[in-house]
């Protein structure tokens, strides 16, 4: 299972309780520090409690909802991973969007009401449900909530604007590239090693993510072992070469 000290990075001193135990509330939780508004006192996080309904388990190609059914709720993912993909006309699989532990998904719905996109787990995995009409009922009462989630949204709209440009403009390198250090990056935020992690989207879902076949995709990653920049082990990446990285994804350190 890819989740917080078990695997990637190790646990350090200090931390709260596992995020992945059912009965841990969002205050214990070591990811609440991603998820929740650093301004909630604990009254405020109590009331949100409430109406979480927290430790949702997941297996393996696990869906929390399918694309076009009723909008009802957001997620946040406890432990393991999440993917996101759209469907087309065609029956063709497009992924959207990859997920990670502390990450909420699931917004792109409210505007119509409806889910835009499939969410299926990765790997074992387990999320909190947080039920999109108490949410807002709650939001009235607690303004720095209703900020957070503001900044959620408007993140996601941000990192959908990036992913389209880096497909459309980007090479294929400097894709693949991007991918690892934003992967990275974010281990980095939840205290895990930023140069050692497992993958958790196959190399056709990075294809299908970044607008690559698979065989280009395998052709990179053993093009970036070569230069001495990562090196692979099966699902396990390890960046040898962290700023080399970001001078071919044209990232700044």
């Amino acid at each position: 299972m890819s989740e917080p000290g078990s695997g990637q990075g190790g646990t350090h001193s200090g931390e709260r309780v596992c995020p992945s135990n059912p009965n841990v509330s969002c205050g214990d939780c070591r990811l609440g520090d991603l998820c929740l508004p650093i301004t909630l006192d604990a009254g405020e996080i109590n009331q949100l409690d409430e109406i979480v309904k927290r430790g949702r388990p997941l297996k393996r190609g696990d869906a929390l909802y399918r694309q076009g059914e009723k909008f009802t709720s957001v997620f946040a993912v406890r432990s393991g991973s999440v993917k996101s993909f759209q469907t087309a006309l065609d029956g063709e699989e497009r992924v959207t969007g990859l997920y990670l532990p502390g990450e909420i998904l699931g917004m792109g719905g409210i505007s119509s009401m409806q889910y835009d996109n499939t969410a299926v787990a990765l790997e074992t995995a387990s999320v909190c449900e947080i039920p999109f009409h108490l949410l807002e009922e709650l939001s009235v009462k607690i303004p720095s909530l209703q900020g957070r989630f503001f900044r959620l949204m408007s993140q996601e709209i941000t990192k959908d604007q990036k992913m389209l440009t880096m497909v459309s403009t980007n090479t294929a390198e400097e894709r693949v590239s991007a991918l690892l250090l934003s992967i990275s990056a974010r281990n980095h935020h939840r205290k895990l090693s930023q140069t050692c992690f497992i993958l958790p989207m196959t190399r056709a879902e990075i294809g299908s993510y970044l607008g690559l076949t698979l065989e280009t995709v395998s052709r990179i990653f053993s093009r970036l072992q070569k230069q001495g920049l990562i090196k692979v082990d099966n699902k396990e990446i390890t960046i040898e070469e962290l700023d080399g990285l970001k001078a071919l994804a044209k990232v700044s350190s």
